[in-house]
């Protein structure tokens, strides 16, 4: 059986907006999530963490993805097709967490495999709720290496 230390999950979160970066994190530490955490601006940006490359140290495996549509360089869908075609990241688990309720982004993101979609707006004094959940799901499930 693994210890807690080999099921430690690591986290990037893609988002642009910066005050909602922040919140996020913010919201980890109320809930004592205290996950390795890393930051990406845009999907670019995530895949040079994801890939290590343009001098970003990889994020350590196991991980999980939290990421926004709405970006700009390379926006959320775009980063799903882009890790979707890549044999070492397409097994990535990835939660959308947007202000988007399109319908046209709700599937195109679960045609990507995500593994879940959530609506800021929506999600709204539950946020909290939320993270706790995602807390329990990587504790529970497997996740690939």
């Amino acid at each position: 059986m693994a210890s807690d230390r080999d099921r430690t999950v690591s986290i990037l979160v893609v988002e642009d907006d910066e005050i909602d970066a922040k919140v996020l994190l913010r919201s980890f530490e109320k809930q004592r999530i205290a996950n390795p955490m890393r930051v990406a601006k845009d999907g670019v940006e995530a895949l040079e963490i994801l890939r290590g490359s343009d001098g970003c140290d990889p994020i350590v495996r196991p991980f999980i993805i939290l990421l926004d549509l709405n970006m700009p360089r390379m926006n959320g869908i775009e980063f799903l097709e882009e890790i979707r075609d890549d044999d070492e990241l397409k097994s990535c688990v990835v939660f959308v967490l947007t202000t988007s309720d399109s319908d046209r982004d709700i599937v195109a993101a679960y045609k990507n495999q995500v593994a879940g979609y959530m609506v800021k707006a929506k999600v709204g004094d539950d946020f909290m709720d939320v993270l706790s959940m995602l807390d329990h799901y990587w504790r529970i499930i497997e996740l690939p290496s």
